[in-house]
């Protein structure tokens, strides 16, 4: 009828619906390939680094003559040799031979090794000595602390835009073609194939690893699943008096052991102000987080227990980290999930390279041919 716009043929609109996904999906890698890159590479050798650590590092992570585990020893020696101001996370041994772990947060920060039965100093790292210190600081924040980590979090994002996007333009007409990888042809068509293939065939195992890296970097995003699951988030007690002494603390990590006698104790937190409650970290036979998520809260001076959160009644933002956290460090399921976690940090930084190759060869000038010449 006159007055009317005249369609669009589909084909018209579907061209520019794939140009508009096109920027979209290039735009976004570029904006975050490069943090995508660096969290991908490092989550990766973390995974290697952290045994060989325990192995090269034999030393520190072990001991010739374990014993029964004495808090008072170790406690008492790091009260000589760290000072007054300065936090403390212990980290008791977990199998037999393990040393004990302090971690220092304070005018100086780091891993102080000691012998678990005579609190005799093993060795001590700065907080970003070591490969595994350099990595975890990198990976868990670009060296830039909550900043850092609210950049890893919009690359999270950003990734999520990528997988929709590159979904969408992956989508075949015909199945044929859909997974095959053509190396006989030019450099840039097998370049950009291994791209689009391996973007569709593992972009939600990738996403897994992204998606829990974010949750962990970003604690908003855990008070956001509880505010949707409508509850309250579960905060340490308050109490009056501290610093705690030592006494204190063997108190209360036995008092907590006494409740949960089947639980290990994955830390203690012993805090360095006063007002603050100590909080013994334990897992449960249920709890499939390695570290344990239930938290037993003792007053500073007397070691009372002053509150219990067992980790199945915690709220649900804070809940999720009992999966999320051995879901993106590759340890819910044993070595297969731990390989599968290293491969799809492998995939994301392959899909990263392989884009901005692409991107850096198409926007290179082409080469005029050259034109023959006859002899004058």
């Amino acid at each position: 009828m006159p007055g009317e716009p005249a369609s669009v043929p589909p084909s018209v609109a579907r061209v520019r619906a794939r140009r508009l996904w096109l920027a979209a999906h290039r735009w976004l890698g570029l904006a975050v390939g490069v943090v995508l890159f660096v969290s991908a590479v490092t989550g990766s050798a973390m995974l290697v680094a952290d045994p060989l650590d325990e192995v090269l590092g034999d030393r520190l992570h072990r001991v010739a003559e374990p014993g029964p585990v004495d808090y008072r020893a170790v406690l008492a020696r790091l009260a000589a040799d760290i000072a007054q101001d300065a936090s403390l996370t212990l980290r008791p041994p977990r199998e037999k031979d393990e040393s004990f772990q302090a971690m220092v947060r304070g005018e100086w920060s780091g891993t102080i090794f000691l012998h678990p039965s005579t609190g005799d100093v093993l060795g001590r790292r700065g907080e970003t000595q070591g490969a595994m210190g350099l990595l975890f600081a990198l990976h868990a924040s670009l060296f830039a602390g909550e900043p850092g980590k609210a950049v890893l979090t919009l690359a999270a994002a950003g990734y999520l835009g990528m997988l929709a996007s590159g979904v969408y333009l992956w989508w075949p007409s015909g199945w044929r073609q859909a997974w095959s990888i053509r190396l006989s042809g030019s450099g840039l068509r097998a370049l950009f194939d291994l791209h689009r293939v391996t973007g569709a065939l593992f972009g939600l195992l990738v996403m897994v690893s992204v998606a829990t890296g974010a949750y962990m970097a970003w604690p908003p995003l855990a008070a956001a699943v509880t505010k949707l699951g409508m509850a309250s988030p579960a905060g340490p007690p308050r109490v009056a008096g501290g610093p705690p002494s030592i006494e204190a603390v063997v108190l209360a990590v036995e008092h907590a052991r006494t409740m949960f006698p089947d639980a290990m104790v994955g830390y203690v937190q012993v805090p360095a102000g006063a007002d603050m409650p100590v909080r013994i970290r334990l897992r449960l036979p249920d709890d499939p987080h390695p570290n344990g998520l239930t938290s037993v809260w003792a007053h500073p001076d007397s070691a009372e227990i002053v509150q219990v959160n067992r980790w199945t009644d915690l709220d649900p933002g804070t809940r999720a980290y009992a999966y999320i956290y051995p879901l993106h460090s590759g340890e819910l399921w044993g070595l297969p999930w731990t390989i599968l976690v290293f491969a799809s940090g492998v995939l994301l930084a392959t899909g990263a390279v392989t884009g901005m190759l692409l991107w850096w060869r198409r926007r290179r000038p082409a080469r005029p041919a050259r034109t023959a010449t006859r002899p004058g």
